[in-house]
C-alpha cells in the first residue's frame, strides 16, 4: 500500500555548471511504485537528474520533491572490502535485528551461502546482488538505479533484470533507472523517457505486461532507437535465451545458484 507516500516531482529543475546548461527546465513525476527508465546520449542529463533525486546535489531553491527514504545502486556495487557480506548490507541500518534483517535481504537475493563471505572473494553478478540487498533491507520509497548492469556479462545481466523486476514486485518502490540499454529500458519500465540536451524529448508508456510481448517490444526499440539517431537494425535485438528467461512467472521467487553469475571473480 502506497497510502500517505509522498509523490516524486520536480518542475523547471535546471542545473548548470558554468556556461554549460546540463538539465534545461525539465519537469518529472515519478507515481509510487511506478518503474521508469531514462534513456539517452551520454552527456544528457541522465546521471545528473538521478544526482537530484538521490540528493547528492544540492537543489536549494528548486522545486524538488522526493521521499526522505531513499537508496541508490551504480554501477560499482562499492562494498567495503574489510567489513563481511552481511555487514555491508548492516551498514548504517537503524532499527531492531539489523543483522537478522541484513541476513534476510540476502537470502531474497539468492545469496544467503555468501553471507560471510569477504567482498573480494564475490563475482561481479554476486556483487550487485549485495548491493541491491543493501538498498532495499531498507525498505525504500525511492530506488534509484544508475547502470547497474552494465559492467556485467549478457547472461547474468538478464538474470538481474529478472531478480530486480521481482524485487520490485514484492518491495514495490518507486524506481528510476538510468540506462544506456533501449531493450532493458522497454523490458523493464512502465514509461520510457528519452532524454535530449537537459529536457525530456520523448514519453514512451507501456502498458503491456511484463514479459513484454517480443513483436511489440521491438516495435518500442526501433522507435526509441530512431528517436536517438540511431538506423535500427532489421536484425533481431533479442536473443532466444533473454526472451525464454523473461518468460518465467514474476509472481515467483527467483532462485540463484550459488554460481549464477558467469563472469570471472575479479582479482
Amino acid at each position: 500500500m502506497h497510502s500517505g507516500r509522498s509523490p516524486i516531482a520536480l518542475r523547471g529543475f535546471t542545473r548548470r555548471y558554468g556556461t554549460n546548461t546540463v538539465i534545461d527546465d525539465l519537469t518529472l513525476e515519478v507515481e509510487p511504485g511506478e518503474f521508469v527508465a531514462l534513456v539517452g546520449r551520454s552527456g544528457c542529463g541522465k546521471t545528473t537528474l538521478l544526482r537530484a533525486l538521490a540528493g547528492l546535489d544540492d537543489v536549494q531553491g528548486q522545486d524538488v520533491r522526493v521521499p526522505s527514504s531513499r537508496a541508490v545502486v551504480y554501477q560499482d556495487a562499492r562494498l567495503l572490502p574489510w567489513k563481511k557480506v552481511w555487514e555491508n548490507v548492516a551498514l548504517g541500518l537503524r532499527g531492531p535485528d539489523t543483522a537478522g534483517r541484513a541476513h534476510a535481504a540476502l537470502a531474497e537475493v539468492g545469496l544467503a551461502q555468501r553471507s560471510h563471505a569477504w567482498p573480494l572473494t564475490l563475482s561481479g553478478g554476486e556483487a550487485q546482488r549485495v548491493a541491491l540487498a543493501r538498498a532495499l533491507v531498507r525498505e525504500p520509497e525511492l530506488l534509484l538505479l544508475d547502470e547497474p548492469f552494465a559492467a556485467l556479462d549478457a547472461l547474468t545481466r538478464i538474470r538481474m533484470h529478472e531478480l530486480v523486476l521481482n524485487l520490485w514486485h514484492s518491495h514495490r518502490p518507486a524506481v528510476v533507472l538510468v540506462t544506456h540499454d533501449v531493450h532493458e529500458a522497454v523490458a523493464m519500465a512502465d514509461r520510457v523517457l528519452l532524454l535530449e540536451r537537459g529536457q525530456i524529448a520523448s514519453e514512451e508508456r507501456i502498458a503491456s505486461a511484463r514479459p513484454r510481448d517480443p513483436v511489440h517490444a521491438e516495435a518500442l526499440r526501433q522507435t526509441l532507437l530512431s528517436k536517438l539517431g540511431v538506423v535500427p537494425s532489421n536484425e533481431p535485438s533479442v536473443p532466444s535465451v533473454q526472451n525464454s528467461v523473461l518468460r518465467r512467472n514474476l509472481s515467483t521467487p527467483l532462485e540463484l545458484s550459488p554460481n549464477a553469475s558467469h563472469e570471472p571473480t575479479p582479482a
